[in-house]
């Protein structure tokens, strides 16, 4: 059955390939603008477009809904962001004087140092980022993570078209998954040492 159901969506998906990604683009735009998880959405992009080009389309999509956003919220929420978060995460704020572009995008490499995705997208206002420092770090940073969740999502993909028997064990051990699930702990792990070394308390 969900083999079924999963190969009349592709189907629906090969034969209108550029309406799919516009609305994929435009739905995870708007979906980071309303605060969304980018984790959800970047295993479905792996599921219907692929690893690479389910990458590519869920970063500049997540990239320009976080760039936007921020935009909004400097120009809009600036003061009630400044009340609300400001002596919460003061920290970060001197780390990123330092170097916006680098640290920023080590911050978002290092999973936002446990910072929730949508508080990571305005934490920027702050300390007023440049606009053009914010995008290029937030799309060279969620790009590793971006690249690991799409392949997982292309590799369920795989394991359901393929007609493999679902279990969990048979699941990690296929290397459509396990690999990625290897590279996904491997930057869990970086992202601690990271963490670590750039966003001690």
């Amino acid at each position: 059955y969900i083999r079924d159901k999963t190969q009349f969506l592709i189907e629906i998906r090969d034969n209108n390939l550029i309406w799919f990604s516009v609305l994929f683009f435009l739905f995870s735009i708007i979906w980071i603008l309303l605060l969304g998880f980018a984790t959800p959405l970047a295993l479905v992009a792996g599921f219907l477009f692929g690893k690479l080009y389910g990458t590519l389309i869920s970063v500049i999509g997540f990239t320009i809904g976080c760039t936007v956003l921020y935009i909004f919220a400097n120009q809009y929420f600036k003061n009630f962001i400044l009340e609300k978060l400001a002596k919460k995460i003061s920290k970060f704020k001197d780390i990123f004087n330092k170097n916006e572009f680098f640290y920023f995008m080590i911050f978002r490499f290092a999973g936002g140092g446990g910072t929730p995705f949508a508080i990571q997208n305005l934490l920027p206002v702050l300390f007023n980022m440049k606009i053009k420092n914010y995008f290029f770090s937030t799309f060279i940073g969620l790009f590793p993570m971006v690249f690991i969740l799409c392949s997982i999502g292309s590799g369920i993909e795989k394991i359901i078209e393929e007609n493999i028997d679902p279990s969990f064990f048979t699941i990690i051990q296929n290397k459509e998954i396990f690999f990625p699930l290897i590279g996904f702990f491997t930057i869990v792990i970086i992202s601690f040492i990271l963490r670590k070394i750039y966003f001690k308390k």
